[in-house]
């Protein structure tokens, strides 16, 4: 409340002061627009399954493939395990190379994870792995 001296008959002037107000609901209108995309993402759905719809080898695409007893392979090639770095090097001239990981599934994790860092370490930036889809896996079971 503030006084009002302007005013010839000398009494209070009542206001709201809509300031802080104005701050409270910024606050709250910030963290609703912060926390709704994580409420969109906390229901469970089963998301179906569909088959591929693109090619997995394109022209500069390399596949390296990592055996159950952790030889390496690279486009059907055998090669030892410490040269994938500088195997990779060589046919990354241009700098776009992507490289397509066939891992064993009974293969111990290190086998693939020295793979990976070497894949890393010669420059490449896009690799990905390559699986069976699940109904592929149950029919030959």
């Amino acid at each position: 409340m503030s006084m009002d001296n302007y005013g010839s008959e000398g009494g209070m002037m009542s206001e709201i002061n809509v300031t802080p107000l104005v701050d409270v609901m910024l606050v709250l209108l910030t963290v609703f627009i912060v926390t709704a995309p994580l409420l969109m993402n906390s229901v469970a759905v089963k998301l179906p399954k569909v088959a591929a719809t693109t090619s997995l080898q394109k022209m500069n695409d390399v596949k390296v493939s990592i055996t159950s007893v952790a030889d390496v392979y690279v486009d059907q090639t055998k090669i030892p395990a410490t040269s994938l770095e500088a195997e990779l090097k060589k046919r990354n001239t241009q700098g776009d190379l992507q490289v397509q990981i066939m891992a064993d599934e009974k293969v111990a994790y290190r086998e693939v994870a020295k793979a990976m860092a070497q894949i890393q370490r010669s420059g490449v930036t896009k690799f990905t792995f390559v699986m069976l889809p699940d109904s592929a896996t149950h029919a030959t079971k």
